[in-house]
């Protein structure tokens, strides 16, 4: 079991950025809240996913599933499950990735081969993957996909504290990078296989809908019905269909709730006059605490979702709501000199509220259904499986445990799939309109822009901060221009990051060209003396072409105090750098 040290220790490199760039407590709580509420959300529809499958297949209702899973989350999380869940969570992705070859294989055979598949999606208007509508109340086409996932994925895999986790547990840097870059192929073949998994469950049922005949009742049920339907003759297939299921949603409500947690009581919590000073065992105890009240959250959150169009549908919305502020802090910390807390605070908050708006304005308007047409012609009482049954309209004729579900897919409105023209709508009606695709893109956007119109305007030279916490291209483009600077420079030669007393180098010390701080590459001898894997050192060539704007110019003029937090030689260049 991890202990509170560990915990809060990848809590609070997460914010490390933010912390030392802005110095205020306001930003580090408003990208904490944003964190908080995009986990609390994805994290109820991650409960809510394995209900589908045992309500479409078995029948067992959505409530008792929900109430199931989050108790048995929150207990194997407080009983400190983290390491299990990580080692499950490699066999769960080899099964599912087995699982969904055994689909699309399936499919394939049954829809008469790959050509046929091919030829009955193209034929169908399922193959147009470059649709540029132009419109932006379009629920998705080709840019909205792009732009949208580009964002969210920005933040979930930069700004995101369960990935900086796994960030930090590497050696270096460039093991970071080859990490990262070897994950492209392998994202890329799970969503290919999603894709073609769809292609073929599209091809099988293309002349006998399940949803429009009345056997499913919401979309998402569509893959485990199949699996049962055609794969249903392996022996215990169906059960492993269900055992990945459940042990993904495990894995990952195991580890989001740790991190969570942990968020929760490190920058709220632990805050609080009453909570300061706890020793090691104390604060577990609060953790674990927490850890109960957030799972209870989960829990209301995934009974909402059923009453949403989708997982995959409340999952995008729920990513592209929250990713843009958070995404828009980072991009203000790293890239606008001028970014101070002021502005980043009125940015974030204004973005949310706007996204907020344009949420709550898409639900007071009656959307029409977009979804391509299906056929019901070819059913028959022979078209599926004889184990499958279509489900009885009648609540007289259903079992006492679904008569009596509050929030179950039987009792559920039917949603009629054929498109419906719609009405001319209002400015504002098209404003509501907009795509949740472009949520992600429009929230940091405005968090940017507003930042940076809000700094400007409330500049002060108590908002310096180290030049280290900028991109290295913003740091040497800025610097290039005669204009006040925002931040002191750090020489990093002479400060303890590099190992290096400071007393004993000057400040002729010869300066050496060093782009990242490689503390990651310690040699095994210094491995306890490890300095932070996220500091990192901009430091430019002595050359004499360069020795203007070197970082290492003797010239400049030595602070008289070090900035509260800080420890080193610091320079500043002269009349530049104040305000």
């Amino acid at each position: 079991m991890l202990t509170v040290k560990q915990r809060v220790l990848t809590c609070r490199k997460t914010v490390w950025l933010l912390n030392f760039r802005f110095k205020s407590r306001t930003v580090r709580c408003l990208a904490s809240a944003t964190y908080i509420v995009r986990q609390i959300c994805n994290l109820g529809i991650t409960v809510y996913t394995p209900s589908v499958a045992l309500s479409a297949v078995i029948g067992i209702p959505y409530w008792a599933s929900i109430l199931g899973m989050s108790a048995i989350c929150i207990f194997f999380t407080i009983m400190g499950g983290l390491k299990a869940a990580i080692n499950a969570d490699v066999i769960q992705t080899l099964t599912i990735l087995v699982v969904t070859v055994a689909v699309c294989i399936q499919g394939t055979i049954s829809s008469g081969g790959p050509k046929k598949v091919y030829q009955l999606n193209r034929d169908n208007g399922r193959l147009n993957f470059w649709n540029f509508t132009g419109d932006v109340t379009v629920r998705v086409d080709t840019t909205s996909a792009w732009l949208g996932q580009l964002f969210m994925s920005l933040s979930q895999i930069g700004c995101q504290q369960n990935f900086m986790q796994r960030y930090v547990s590497l050696k270096s840097l460039k093991e970071v990078r080859r990490v990262m870059l070897s994950n492209v192929p392998v994202v890329f073949v799970f969503f290919a296989l999603s894709w073609v998994s769809g292609m073929v469950i599209y091809s099988t049922y293309i002349s006998c809908d399940p949803y429009a005949e009345g056997y499913i009742k919401k979309p998402d049920e569509i893959l485990p019905f199949f699996v049962e339907d055609q794969l249903g003759y392996l022996p215990g297939f169906v059960g492993i269909f269900m055992a990945t299921l459940f042990n993904g949603a495990l894995c990952m409500m195991v580890s989001n709730l740790n991190s969570l947690a942990t968020v929760c009581w490190e920058d709220f919590v632990s805050q609080l006059p009453r909570f300061k000073g706890l020793g090691d065992k104390q604060q577990l105890r609060i953790i674990k605490i927490v850890t109960v009240i957030c799972g209870l959250i989960i829990m209301c959150v995934a009974f909402g979702v059923g009453l949403l169009s989708g997982v995959i549908e409340s999952s995008l919305l729920v990513f592209s709501a929250t990713s843009g502020p958070l995404l828009g802090c980072f991009i203000l910390a790293m890239m606008v000199p001028v970014a101070n807390w002021k502005g980043t605070s009125a940015g974030m908050i204004s973005a949310c509220a706007f996204v907020l708006w344009i949420i709550g304005g898409s639900m007071t308007i009656d959307k029409p259904t977009t979804m391509l047409p299906t056929s019901t012609e070819g059913c028959s009482n022979s078209t599926f499986a004889s184990s499958i049954v279509k489900p009885s309209s009648g609540l007289d004729e259903l079992p006492w445990l679904l008569k009596h579900t509050p929030v179950d897919g039987y009792n559920q409105t039917f949603i009629d799939p054929t498109p419906r023209i719609a009405h001319e709508r209002n400015a504002m009606e098209t404003f509501y309109s907009i795509s949740f695709m472009y949520y992600s893109l429009i929230g940091t956007a405005l968090t940017v822009l507003i930042g940076t119109l809000i700094s400007c305007l409330t500049q002060n030279s108590d908002d310096e901060y180290d030049a280290k916490l900028l991109h290295p291209i913003i740091f040497r483009c800025y610097e290039r221009l005669n204009v006040p600077k925002p931040y002191y420079i750090k020489h990093e030669e002479e400060s303890g990051l590099n190992r290096r007393s400071s007393s004993n180098s000057s400040a002729t010390t010869n300066c050496k060209e060093e782009k990242v701080n490689h503390a990651f590459d310690a040699n095994e001898s210094q491995g306890k003396n490890k300095t932070n894997p996220i500091a990192v050192i901009f430091t430019n060539s002595s050359s004499n072409e360069e020795h203007r704007n070197s970082i290492c110019n003797v010239s400049r003029i030595q602070l008289d105090t070090v900035p509260s937090g800080e420890t080193g030689v610091y320079r500043q260049l002269g009349s530049k750098t104040t305000f």
